[in-house]
């Protein structure tokens, strides 16, 4: 990887060269934040110095893609959650221009190897490419806001597996959402999530607990990584100095949520959780109730819970009673709504929308999946 501070300026401060910041600009809708938009901005980290995103409004998202999930403030919340983003910029155009390269003082534009298009089917980032003021990065394999909302509105559960079956890659037809690799765009038809230690520990800051620090824990699902979330990890976070999340699998989530929970698989959420900036550490497949075992391991202060309902483990068990016993028990309200089956309401009562959204983004991608290839075999013939 080139140097990132490689275009930057140097200049003479008190005898010492300084160099300049370079800051990278990525924009986009950001609807239904996950760990592939995540990935995406880690990857514009790693190339300069400051991350600076620009969101669309909800007026130029329907407009060039039909109706977003979340509303922009909602968006804007998330995003500004991710730990390597620096700056958030409510209204970027559809098209980047240099004008808003210009205006928030970018060096370059970054985004990933998929292509965006206006509603005129229009290259949105033709203009800097032009200029030469445009990096790409590895979009991530298996995962996109069309196919998440596919997996709710289809009801799915091929996304998590249970037993010798876990990491089976689905071979069932595709279906008008593009839920798996049989379908025709190369980029929303998602392949089968594929996970790696690898990714895991580019997601993790690989920093312990100091000593004397306050550990708090939370547990859940954390499923559809929300606003809701969000505003409860950061309060947790606030009650002490390092914050670990406990993450339930999916036949546990299951059991509890029903249905088709957790519409994110293990994998899935262990990723969109370590994005997040109040984060510190995550446990893999935790237990429901938290044992006197998990509490001496991490050296745990305080154990929290949001307003939700606690369902008992077999019916019978809090699996809060040992934290109670010891008094490090603390329950919090976040002040936010939000949950991931308000989501769910959201999708499936604007069901036709997003089905005509889906199937036009994808119609629109094969296009120009198919024009980019006509233009590559015509070079090769030049």
């Amino acid at each position: 990887m080139e140097d990132k501070r490689a275009n930057g300026d140097t200049s003479s401060c008190n005898g010492h060269s300084k160099k300049k910041d370079v800051r990278v600009w990525c924009d986009g809708c950001y609807d239904m934040v996950h760990f592939g938009h995540a990935n995406s901005l880690r990857q514009a980290k790693a190339l300069g110095d400051k991350v600076i995103v620009g969101i669309h409004t909800d007026e130029e998202i329907t407009k060039h893609k039909g109706p977003p999930v979340f509303t922009e403030e909602e968006r804007v919340k998330m995003v500004k959650g991710i730990k390597w983003v620096d700056e958030v910029v409510l209204g970027a155009p559809y098209v980047t221009t240099l004008e808003v390269l210009d205006q928030n003082n970018c060096d370059f534009c970054v985004h990933g190897d998929d292509i965006t298009m206006t509603a005129e089917g229009v290259d949105t980032y033709h203009l800097v490419k032009s200029a030469n003021r445009y990096k790409e990065v590895r979009r991530t394999a298996g995962v996109s806001t069309t196919d998440l909302v596919g997996r709710m509105l289809l009801l799915t559960r091929n996304h998590f597996r249970q037993g010798s079956a876990e990491y089976d890659i689905e071979k069932e037809g595709s279906s008008n959402m593009g839920q798996d690799s049989a379908a025709k765009s190369p980029w929303t038809g998602c392949s089968q999530f594929l996970p790696t230690t690898q990714k895991i520990i580019q997601f993790s800051d690989g920093k312990s607990p100091n000593p004397g620090d306050k550990i708090v824990y939370v547990a859940g699902a954390f499923d559809l990584f929300h606003v809701g979330h969000l505003d409860f990890l950061e309060k947790a976070r606030k009650l002490g100095d390092y914050l670990i999340v406990g993450l339930h699998t999916d036949p546990v989530v299951n059991s509890y949520k029903g249905s088709n929970y957790p519409i994110m698989n293990l994998h899935e959420r262990v990723l969109s959780v370590l994005a997040c900036k109040f984060v510190n550490e995550v446990v893999i497949g935790a237990p429901y109730c938290v044992t006197e075992e998990l509490l001496e391991h991490f050296k745990i202060d305080v154990v929290c819970h949001g307003r939700t309902p606690i369902a008992l483990e077999d019916g019978k068990c809090d699996p809060y009673a040992i934290p109670k016993t010891r008094a490090i028990f603390e329950l919090i309200d976040s002040g936010n709504e939000m949950t991931t089956e308000r989501i769910v309401e959201r999708i499936i009562s604007h069901r036709l929308e997003y089905e005509r959204r889906n199937q036009a983004k994808e119609k629109k991608e094969i296009e120009a999946f198919e024009a980019l290839q006509r233009q590559k075999q015509t070079q090769k013939a030049g």
